[in-house]
């Protein structure tokens, strides 16, 4: 089974919600975790958008990239600038992806970068390189 990390700066919206989506259309084929390099909890507003989505992301837990430095990654995604500036080396081979999205602050934005991050969640896993097989 794949595992797919996910990093932003503070993991409380933009990793969350490509957390919550590639776990979604992962149909139970990968392991998606996610994490911050400053970690500072999961905003309410990436709960209450995805939530709109049919996206229950209630349940996260906002973590320190830390937490996962003896886990071997198939993927380290960044999604967003500083996440990608600070993005630590992991021990593995991981295929290291990076794509932007702005930093919500309000509810339209939030909803905006969500249907962002659905988008780029769901090509991800139509992208040739990636194979949701056993490895």
């Amino acid at each position: 089974m794949k595992k797919i990390l996910v990093l932003c700066t503070g993991n409380s919206a933009r990793s969350q919600m490509a957390q919550g989506y590639l776990q979604h259309f992962a149909h139970g084929r990968a392991v998606v975790y996610s994490a911050g390099v400053a970690p500072k909890g999961v905003n309410p507003l990436a709960v209450q958008v995805m939530a709109e989505d049919g996206i229950d992301i209630s349940h996260h837990t906002s973590n320190a990239v830390d937490d996962y430095a003896g886990l071997s990654f198939d993927y380290v995604l960044t999604v967003c600038d500083n996440a990608r500036a600070q993005c630590p080396v992991f021990p593995s081979s991981a295929r290291k992806l990076h794509q932007s999205f702005p930093d919500p602050d309000s509810l339209a934005s939030f909803r905006q970068v969500r249907d962002q991050i659905k988008a780029y969640c769901e090509s991800f896993f139509q992208s040739a390189p990636f194979q949701l097989t056993s490895g």
